[in-house]
């Protein structure tokens, strides 16, 4: 694995070392951190976002570009800003193509966990509504078969706490924000995720007798939505071979989930249990 990549934004005092997943001449992929864009957003012009830092750094020839003798770097699917975990890009026009194609063939090629609040009926499921932009809050999306574009998402419970849940994610159309808009409209709405009626997931509502020493604040297991990226499986965009590509949970949700399993103990799902 590579030396992880340094990109920093003078302009809001951030910094970021973005560890390196995967790598050959033809795909990078990254660990994308957590509240970073992978885009330019047009409604926060002034936030910084990972495509901006990393072509930022290949014009300036920053150390990491110039060892790899990059000139061409393009992403091939995108994460919400809130979402961390696997981003793919491509180191030429040819691979960007054929990852095109892969991306909208409507298979299920990332796998996402989530963890959300209340429990789905089933344990495994789909969701096939249409997703459309929000008409009343730019920036975010909505179920809308009127309106939408088609939208298929496939879930399965990994994990039951009293009050939550661990799900993990297979979007087979791709649209942004569909995971969240999809588990909104299903009654299980991503925990941390307020703009889509998730709630932060605070210590004191799980442990017995907690107490907050002295005059401190207390801080949210998670504030953000609770969504990774943990992994991208497809044929290789070039030779054709199978490529699988994982990240680490990020600590906010391995610390979340620890606590979970300590002070709100449920159930995994049988094998053989029914759909």
């Amino acid at each position: 694995m590579s030396d992880p990549i340094k990109l920093s934004s003078p302009a809001t005092r951030e910094f970021w070392e973005i560890t390196v997943l995967f790598e050959d001449e033809h795909l990078l992929a990254l660990d994308k951190p957590e509240r970073l864009l992978t885009s330019p957003d047009r409604l926060e012009p002034a936030r910084p976002s990972l495509m901006q830092l990393l072509h930022a750094g290949l014009a300036d020839g920053k150390p990491w570009a110039k060892q790899r003798g990059l000139s061409y770097l393009a992403n091939a699917h995108r994460l919400d800003a809130e979402t961390s975990g696997v981003l793919l890009f491509a180191k030429n026009k040819a691979a960007l193509v054929a990852l095109a194609n892969l991306f909208g063939a409507e298979k299920p090629l990332s796998t996402c966990l989530a963890l959300v609040q209340g429990a789905p009926e089933k344990n495994s499921f789909d969701i096939e509504v249409a997703v459309a932009p929000h008409p009343l809050q730019p920036g975010l999306m909505r179920a809308d078969s009127r309106h939408g574009k088609r939208a298929k998402t496939h879930f399965e419970l990994l994990e039951k706490f009293r009050g939550r849940s661990l799900l993990q994610c297979q979007s087979l159309t791709n649209r942004a924000q569909q995971v969240r808009a999809h588990l909104q409209y299903c009654g299980c709405p991503i925990v941390g995720d307020r703009a889509y009626g998730g709630h932060e997931l605070l210590l004191s509502s799980l442990k017995p007798a907690y107490r907050l020493k002295g005059d401190r604040t207390e801080r949210p297991l998670l504030s953000r939505a609770a969504l990774h990226a943990e992994k991208l499986e497809l044929p290789h965009p070039i030779t054709g071979q199978p490529l699988a590509i994982t990240a680490e949970w990020p600590k906010d949700l391995k610390v979340a989930v620890k606590y979970l399993r300590l002070y709100a103990a449920g159930s995994r799902p049988s094998p053989d249990a029914a759909a």
